[in-house]
């Protein structure tokens, strides 16, 4: 019977060191294997790609059993929800095509078994990170994705995988939590519930898998990552869980 909602976040495939990449991919593969006889919906929320860029005709090659997955999963009749991260915000019409998979470019607010859930990678929310906020502007403008696709594969891609290997996961740090009153995505859904209620606020890019109570009844869940915890939450209609995919 498909009646459970999975949301996951961070795989970052092709990660540096790339080596690393083969066996996320088939921890991942074994995931969705495992839920594919009861998930209805698959909401994937960012950073599912370390770099994902579509050419006119191209797209970086590799990932080839996790779409494989992906595609039996959508041919079993799972409905699929990408959203763009900060590493993979340059999706367009290619995954929407080969999956019916929806684009998600910012936040998606929905309603399942009474519950309302308020959904975004978090990438450039709450207060700080004003360069970050600036630089996703410029990437995420048509003339920057119009100049970056004048380049050659070979040369866009090599310069992503670049600044890849300088990342936050590349350094091989975990991420600890800093308390509610400096968890920005933390304070970002209080900030929301004052103007309106959710019962979940669900986001990823934090790394960090969380659970906060909020207030009026309302929570916080981040998904964490696939690097170090194999995260992910799963609701059954009545109730939202985390949980780490044990192999």
């Amino acid at each position: 019977m498909r009646d459970k909602i999975y949301f996951t976040s961070d795989f970052h495939l092709g990660a540096h060191p790339l080596a690393t990449t083969r066996g996320r991919e088939s921890r991942i593969v074994q995931w969705l294997d495992s839920i594919k006889a009861d998930a209805d919906e698959l909401y994937l929320m960012g950073d599912v790609f370390d770099f994902w860029f579509e050419y006119a005709t191209v797209v970086p090659k590799g990932y080839i059993r996790f779409l494989g997955k992906l595609a039996e999963l959508a041919d079993l009749g799972v409905k699929i929800t990408f959203f763009k991260g900060n590493h993979d915000m340059w999706m367009f019409s290619y995954l929407k095509d080969e999956l019916s998979a929806v684009i998600v470019d910012n936040e998606l607010t929905i309603e399942r078994g009474g519950k309302t859930f308020y959904l975004h990678h978090g990438d450039g929310l709450g207060p700080g990170d004003r360069k970050y906020k600036l630089l996703k502007k410029i990437f995420r403008s048509r003339l920057c994705q119009w100049l970056f696709a004048r380049l050659h594969p070979n040369l866009g891609i090599s310069i992503a995988q670049r600044w890849s290997a300088h990342s936050r996961l590349a350094s091989g740090g975990q991420e600890i939590f800093l308390g509610e009153d400096q968890e920005w995505l933390v304070v970002y859904a209080k900030s929301i519930l004052e103007k309106q209620h959710y019962d979940y606020f669900i986001f990823g890019h934090r790394h960090l898998p969380l659970e906060v109570d909020l207030p009026h009844g309302s929570k916080y869940i981040n998904l964490g990552e696939w690097i170090n915890y194999n995260t992910y939450a799963v609701f059954d209609g009545e109730r939202l869980r985390l949980k780490e995919w044990l192999t």
